[in-house]
């Protein structure tokens, strides 16, 4: 799920791919160090490196926030490709790939359906085994390493399927975010500030580490040069991002299911 923190640490990368944009083994774009962080500066290291003429960059929330939920919570699901394989030639099923686990394989041999769920360690030849074993009780099954044959079968399928990701946003929730800028001079305050200003700018989302995406939007800036900070010029860059709780789970995925044709039900 995102949280407060993901979102800041995306400000705190974006803010510096907008100062280092070919890396921080090359200069920045004010032509001076650069330090992005979370959380508010410590006074005295703070006051050292302004003396140095390092540049602090700082990611810090507002006050308050409100919650926008207007969604319903519904699980959606991302597929995952099966690393194990099923292939039918004439009345065999082949299996190959790797039986990681998370994934279910099956037949179909007529109108009868056999199921297994991958176990640590299996192998395809495994898989095609117990497979095996559970068709034997209605049928003959002739098994030869990863391949099993049914003779006479009039419909045969096989399936592999992979356990898929799933979220559901259980809360919205709108915050703003301050990146403020703390500069030795008033030149390099305003480059700093125009650089990641006009790289923000353009990024209407933003990436989360959950998948996620927060809506970025400006809200404004906040200039201060206080004479009682003779080498501090700071400049606040403020931006609201609406992003989601989302909660976690792992859902099998459906191997075989029904449907009805002509009033009979049909496994399919």
């Amino acid at each position: 799920m995102a949280d407060q923190s993901d979102v800041e640490t995306a400000l705190v990368t974006l803010a510096s791919a907008a100062l280092y944009p070919s890396g921080t083994q090359v200069g920045s774009v004010p032509g001076v160090d650069c330090r992005i962080y979370r959380g508010w500066p410590n006074a005295a290291a703070l006051d050292a490196d302004l003396r140095a003429g390092v540049v602090n960059v700082t990611v810090f929330p507002g006050q308050g926030g409100r919650v926008t939920t207007r969604y319903q919570q519904l699980w959606a699901a991302t597929p995952t490709p099966a690393t194990l394989t099923a292939s039918v030639s004439g009345l065999s099923v082949s299996f190959g790939g790797s039986a990681d686990l998370g994934q279910s394989a099956g037949i179909l041999v007529d109108r009868r359906t056999y199921a297994y769920r991958t176990q640590l360690g299996d192998t395809p030849a495994a898989v095609a085994a117990n497979l095996a074993t559970q068709a034997r009780a209605d049928q003959i099954i002739l098994l030869s390493g990863a391949t099993l044959t049914i003779p006479g079968a009039g419909r045969l399928l096989a399936r592999v399927v992979a356990d898929a990701s799933a979220q559901m946003e259980v809360r919205r929730q709108l915050q703003t975010f301050r990146v403020t800028c703390w500069c030795p001079t008033p030149a390099i305050r305003d480059t700093t500030a125009v650089a990641i200003d006009q790289s923000l700018a353009g990024m209407p989302f933003i990436d989360l580490s959950d998948g996620t995406q927060g809506r970025l939007t400006y809200a404004g800036t906040t200039v201060f040069d206080q004479a009682q900070d003779a080498l501090l010029y700071r400049r606040d860059l403020i931006y609201s991002v609406e992003y989601a709780t989302t909660l976690s789970a792992t859902q099998p995925a459906m191997l075989f299911g029904q449907i009805d044709i002509n009033a009979a039900t049909v496994p399919a």
